[in-house]
């Protein structure tokens, strides 16, 4: 027993940082040994480890992106092995930790409530074991009926078995913003099928919007609106408002980029729900209703940028999320006028979530700058596939250009980090190198100026 407890003892000092890098990597290792397991795979497939890994990551972090086709390697049982895992993933695996742990009637201490808060991006302690409570409901009565919408209407496209199986991965695979799909050919087949895609962008929104916003909103419709009691937070409208905008900025802009090229022969519809989809998709969901080779070499750029800011905080996606470029983009505005502090909805931005924003803008350059330089190097593919890979994986979309497959063993190590680095946020990556310096603020060096520009 002593012997045990000082070989864990290191677990106590890690900071909840780390140890939320340290779960989702325990979270990959469980999904790899389920994904090779012999019965997820069709008769005869042999799948390679680095495959194998890769899949995981990519299940974990909900980004879709993979080097095996999905619908021609798994079994029946293994589709069910990545829904289970997209759902941990797109979830968190804290969340689902925390519930599982609840069920047992184990009590959720400090510590416990310390990696839900990092886990889930909130700043307060407070209602903690209610908010896990609150996201796994909502989620799963969201999924509950894109299950029977879309398994119901699948009936006229496949028989009732393959039907209800089609409407189970497709629904989780879009609320979670996986992106993968047993189709073979994402929702193709369903590109003149407005319903279908409507039902789709619905549950794409739903995941990446952010589960506190989705929260606020059954509050706000189950209060009694006579009292009036509830009022949305400033992150929920910030998020809400720039998450919107991104969608008809994306949306408007590949149609005029795509008005000479890809929809010269369309009708207004067509060109309507395929920019649509598209723009909603780069939001984190990886789904397609068409081959994105087929745009022109600037929308695959724009859309790059789209996925490179992804979804929303406390969602399913991953990138610089909503809130981040948002600020970043009103702290530039504020500062070329002449102002100092951000307001927004008569409210005042804390200096500590702008600091946060822009360094991880910084970052996330950086990191994906490094990538691409990296790839470059060791890939046989142009700039722009390149460019489009990297920011798929970033922002966990699982969008792709079709080079996946043809990455070597070192890119898809790349491309698994930047998924990886995008699921658990680059914020969770740099506090885990935080140390408690207990001199620092203690004192001040003099200060100097630096000439800037």
């Amino acid at each position: 027993m002593w012997v045990r407890r000082k070989s864990l003892r290191w677990l106590n000092d890690l900071s909840p940082f780390q140890l939320i890098a340290l779960y989702y990597m325990v979270a990959v290792t469980i999904s790899s040994i389920l994904i090779a397991l012999p019965v997820a795979h069709r008769d005869g497939v042999k799948v390679e480890f680095i495959d194998v890994l890769f899949t995981a990551v990519s299940a974990v972090s909900v980004t879709g992106l993979t080097t095996l086709p999905t619908a021609e390697t798994f079994s029946t049982t293994g589709y069910f092995i990545l829904a289970i895992v997209l759902q941990f993933g797109g979830i968190g695996v804290m969340t689902l930790g925390t519930l599982i742990w609840l069920m047992l009637g184990k009590k959720i201490g400090l510590k416990e409530r310390r990696l839900i808060m990092t886990d889930q991006n909130q700043t307060s302690f407070a209602g903690m074991v209610r908010l896990v409570k609150q996201i796994v409901i909502v989620v799963l009565v969201i999924e509950l009926v894109g299950f029977l919408v879309l398994g119901t209407y699948f009936l006229q496209y496949y028989e009732p078995g393959e039907a209800y199986l089609q409407g189970f991965f497709g629904t989780i695979s879009a609320m979670t913003n996986g992106g993968f799909d047993i189709t073979g050919q994402s929702l193709i087949p369903f590109r003149d099928d407005y319903f279908v895609q409507f039902i789709n962008i619905i549950l794409i929104i739903a995941g990446a919007i952010g589960f506190p916003v989705l929260i606020e909103v059954k509050q706000y419709l189950m209060q009694n609106h006579e009292e009036k009691t509830i009022r949305f937070s400033l992150f929920a409208k910030l998020t809400t408002f720039t998450f919107f905008a991104l969608v008809v900025l994306g949306t408007i802009m590949i149609i005029i980029l795509e008005s000479n090229h890809f929809f010269t022969d369309k009708s207004w519809h067509e060109i309507f729900f395929y920019a649509l989809f598209q723009s909603v998709t780069t939001r984190s969901g990886g789904l397609a209703t068409m081959d994105i080779n087929q745009f022109t070499e600037q929308t695959q750029l724009f859309m790059s940028s789209l996925m490179f800011i992804g979804a929303s905080p406390s969602s399913v996606g991953g990138g610089i999320r909503t809130t981040t470029f948002a600020l970043v983009v009103i702290f530039v505005l504020t500062f070329a006028r002449g102002g100092n502090n951000i307001r927004l909805f008569r409210r005042e931005v804390h200096p500590e979530d702008l600091n946060k924003a822009v360094v991880v803008t910084i970052v996330a350059l950086f990191v994906c700058f490094s990538a691409v330089i990296t790839l470059t190097i060791t890939e046989p593919f142009t700039l722009n596939e390149l460019v489009f890979e990297v920011c798929s994986a970033f922002g966990t979309v699982g969008l792709s250009l079709g080079i996946t497959p043809g990455l070597s063993s070192f890119g898809k190590v790349v491309l698994m980090l930047l998924m990886f680095l995008g699921r658990i946020g680059l914020l969770t990556f740099l506090f885990s190198f935080k140390k408690h310096d207990k001199a620092q603020g203690k004192f001040h060096y003099p200060r100097e100026r630096i000439i800037i520009g």
